[in-house]
């Protein structure tokens, strides 16, 4: 059954005390970051014309069994229910997947389930996806089993009965071939399989591409896809959940590729039941992106979009264009470089476009110190002008926002932040542009 957790109770655990296994450990520098907003306000760096665009907290975390740090991606259903995770607290400290429910002029947040850390997993980075029965798929970087210290991971199923959720591993991974440590959002196809990646394990050590298949007697099948060598197809996969588009699988790999700084990659399925992987773009490093983090999104031209964590003329990212050409090959734009504070910098987000077509996403770090909301403005002649629309103060708005937005189609997206709100827990925030 669903349990609405308490919101009170203090005693919080920080996000240094996630294991080492965790593959974003290197973010835990944020959480000693000054908190410039009062310095830059005095300096009039933010002066200027009020924004059409609104911000609003939805919820502030709480810590211990409420969740707290959630790096999570956000989904939503067609009811306007928000879906997520956080990677700690809960009933038992291994982290939540938790609901947020509209009610009238107010949300409720629900905790859907509490990790223990053991055979069900802990530490669920990037949020849960929806398939169209409403059940929801995720991963837990721990637990679990294997020969990893503290578990190699799991990719779980919530499925939904009515008010009643039941929580279900559906694969626990081994180290093996089958990879290790899963903290990338996976992807649903339209017959229930599910698609992933590990940053670790496989063959090479270097991680897997992996699906998982129904069996229709109630188990699943895992199925390694592709096992990154760390050459030209890259290493490590990334944090962004993959892209399902007309029978191909696309995604990123972070680390890896021709010139080290990462790949943009295609998976398509063959007539023998195999999937032939091909790299689509590596990134060159600066002034070109470097390490694409986030997940990639499409245009009605069939243009892909991203984002990367470092690289650009200001070496602090960028937002890029793939343009597939008439020979198979594809053409890469740098579409804005980031520049140093105020603007923001350091993007592992995703992108979402307006009705208009022009782009949102989120940055790390920059804007007041801990992370932007940007906007790229669609011009003419193919140029992009870039904005913020919102620069996050750490309380009570929420700081580190590490996973971008999703829209509810009636022009309004919604996203999470790791630290800041009300008890420095976390946030889930809406914003109308």
């Amino acid at each position: 059954m669903i349990t609405t957790h308490p919101t009170s109770g203090r005693g919080k655990r920080t996000a240094a005390t996630l294991t080492a296994s965790c593959i974003f450990r290197e973010r835990l520098r944020l959480l000693f970051l000054p908190n410039v907003f009062a310095l830059l306000l005095a300096a009039g760096l933010f002066a200027g014309p009020a924004r059409a665009s609104t911000f609003e907290v939805l919820y502030s975390f709480a810590g211990d069994e409420d969740g707290e740090y959630p790096d999570s991606d956000v989904d939503i259903d067609a009811a306007g229910n928000l879906y997520g995770t956080t990677v700690l607290g809960g009933d038992f400290g291994g982290g939540t997947v938790w609901q947020l429910s509209p009610s009238g002029s107010s949300w409720v947040h629900t905790v859907l389930y509490s990790f223990t850390g053991g055979a069900d997993g802990g530490q669920p980075y990037k949020g849960v996806t929806l398939d169209a029965e409403g059940n929801l798929y995720g991963t837990g970087v721990t637990g679990g089993s294997g020969s990893c210290e503290g578990g190699c991971g799991v990719t779980y199923k919530l499925t939904k009965s009515g008010e009643t959720w039941t929580f279900s591993v559906i694969h626990a991974f081994t180290g093996g071939a089958d990879g290790s440590g899963p903290g990338a959002r996976v992807a649903v196809d339209g017959r229930g399989n599910v698609y992933g990646m590990t940053p670790t394990g496989g063959a090479n050590g270097l991680g897997v591409i992996y699906g998982l298949h129904p069996n229709g007697s109630g188990g699943w099948r895992l199925r390694v896809l592709h096992t990154f060598t760390g050459g030209a197809d890259g290493s490590s996969g990334s944090a962004g959940k993959m892209l399902l588009r007309d029978g191909h699988i696309y995604g990123a790999a972070t680390t890896g590729g021709a010139n080290g700084s990462g790949t943009i990659f295609r998976l398509t399925p063959t007539r023998t039941g195999e999937w032939d992987f091909k790299t689509l773009y590596s990134f060159k490093g600066a002034p070109d992106g470097v390490f694409p983090y986030g997940a990639l999104i499409f245009d009605a031209a069939d243009n892909l979009y991203g984002t990367t964590y470092y690289g650009g003329t200001n070496g602090l990212g960028t937002v890029y264009q793939l343009a597939p050409r008439a020979t198979g090959e594809w053409r890469e734009r740098v579409l804005y470089s980031f520049k140093p504070e105020p603007d923001g910098n350091s993007s592992i987000s995703n992108l979402v476009f307006d009705d208009a077509g022009n782009l949102y996403g989120t940055t790390s770090e920059g804007g007041l110190g801990t992370g932007t909301i940007f906007k790229l403005l669609r011009g003419e002649n193919g140029q992009w002008t870039e904005s913020i629309p919102h620069s996050f103060s750490d309380s009570p708005d929420g700081a580190f926002p590490y996973s971008g937005m999703v829209g509810d189609g009636a022009g309004n997206f919604y996203g999470a932040t790791v630290h800041g709100g009300d008890d420095g827990d976390g946030t889930i925030y809406k914003f109308t542009p």
